[in-house]
């Protein structure tokens, strides 16, 4: 009966320590989980910054052509006044 009683208390503590590395490794496991969705997250974020930067790059570059056309065209404007 001490065999049993004796065999009963391994296995009890056997299925504790067994319960406690798998609370440990769903905990860790959840850690890397929520890891790995901030880094993605933040790349997501910054692929998205660059894209809205490169966005306003594009319309200043335009606009900015714009205003080089609309000044070329006032300069000929001139020149054509002056030689009158």
């Amino acid at each position: 009966m001490k065999t049993f009683a004796v065999t009963v208390a391994v296995l009890a503590l056997g299925l504790a320590a067994c319960d406690t590395k798998t609370e440990d490794a769903v905990e860790n496991d959840t850690a890397v989980e929520n890891a790995v969705e901030a880094d993605a997250n933040a790349a997501t974020n910054d692929a998205a910054n660059a894209a809205d930067n490169a966005l306003d790059s594009a319309g200043n570059a335009i606009e900015n052509a714009g205003e080089a056309v609309e000044n070329a065209g006032e300069a000929v404007e001139n020149a054509a006044d002056n030689a009158n």
